[in-house]
């Protein structure tokens, strides 16, 4: 009869024993503590000698699709479920067993399949990551600007003593960013929401100095329920340039609140100020999108506040928080991949 145990335990018993009875140890002491026969000692021991203690692979039935077909599976599986008749890409269990069927002409569990995917494959299961249609010229974009024209941003702003500012902005709202969280296992958490739609508009910026040792961040909120528009984002812009006395030069995205009449009026008396604008469809670009995606997915996320005032203070407070964090605001800075270097 097969001892109880897995091939690996096994394995480490038959070592462990031989070991005891090298240091001198009793063989009568080693077979009770181990809980084996004398007898098997011997053998241990011999065996031992001969190098041939090590588990025996389990023979087993072979498997029915070799590593080669498993790397033709992962072409197909790449090529996408659309280009093998499905209306969407979402790779399931039933689809693949189809596919291995088809090319392959074996049949497997659809539950069977999704061990492959995870064993042999090691593919997991994934939700998208969604993209607007034509990113790839927009991609092209983007690169182009960070290779090319940021760095013309720096050095304009270097010749005229500037500060950098990267801003956004952001609405936070009552309903929570939801995340995933233990809970006992079909006891799905309920979290009661006061307001839907009830939100709280924020406008924040990251501020480099100079001589780049230094980054400050600032923000401001609207009222209850309201939108940035132009004027709000106007008075933004006069209140960052009186936080930082000099020179500024004023990244953000293309947006039209941004470009508007108030914010030019502004310009037009405030010859300091220089507005640079980031590409389309660049948020990544943007170290000051840094701060909403740390504050709601790694702060808040799953939070459900009983009223907007409450809200409004936790934002508060997060973000006085991240005032005193210079290494996270480098970091989301960082996180751009902008070619910025911080002295230290």
């Amino acid at each position: 009869m097969r001892p109880k145990g897995s091939p690996a335990e096994l394995e480490r018993r038959r070592f462990r024993a031989v070991e005891l009875l090298e240091r001198g140890e009793q063989r009568e002491l080693v077979a009770r503590i181990l809980g084996v026969a004398p007898g098997s000692l011997t053998r241990w021991s011999r065996l031992a000698r001969v190098g041939q203690l090590k588990a025996k692979p389990a023979p087993g039935r072979p498997r029915l699709l070799s590593a080669r077909d498993c790397e033709e599976l992962e072409v197909l599986l790449l090529q996408g479920a659309a280009a093998h008749g499905w209306p969407n890409d979402l790779w399931t269990g039933n689809r693949v067993q189809q596919v291995i069927e088809r090319h392959f002409g074996v049949t497997y569990n659809h539950q069977y399949v999704c061990h492959i995917l995870k064993e042999y494959l090691d593919w997991s299961c994934q939700k998208p990551e969604h993209q607007s249609r034509g990113d790839d010229a927009d991609g092209a974009e983007v690169a182009r600007w960070a290779r090319e024209e940021f760095p013309r941003i720096v050095r304009e702003a270097d010749a005229r003593n500037a500060y950098l500012a990267f801003v956004d902005e952001t609405g936070f709202l009552m309903e929570p960013t939801a995340r995933r969280t233990f809970a006992p296992r079909g006891r799905r958490p309920i979290q009661a929401i006061t307001d839907k739609h009830g939100k709280i508009s924020t406008i924040g910026a990251i501020v480099i100095n100079p001589v780049r040792d230094a980054i400050h961040l600032i923000y401001d909120h609207l009222p209850d329920n309201e939108n940035f528009e132009g004027e709000s984002v106007s008075r933004f812009v006069c209140a960052l340039h009186s936080a930082f006395y000099g020179p500024i030069t004023l990244i953000w995205d293309r947006t039209c609140i941004h470009w508007c009449r108030p914010v030019e009026e502004y310009l037009d008396k405030e010859r300091e100020l220089l507005l640079e604008g980031f590409p389309p469809y660049a948020p990544k670009l943007n170290p000051a999108d840094g701060i909403w995606r740390y504050i709601k997915y790694q702060r808040l996320g799953n939070y459900a506040p009983a009223h907007l005032s409450e809200l409004r203070d936790t934002i508060t407070i997060e973000l006085e928080a991240l005032k005193g964090r210079p290494d996270l605001l480098k970091s989301f800075v960082r996180f751009t991949k902008l070619p910025l270097i911080f002295k230290p």
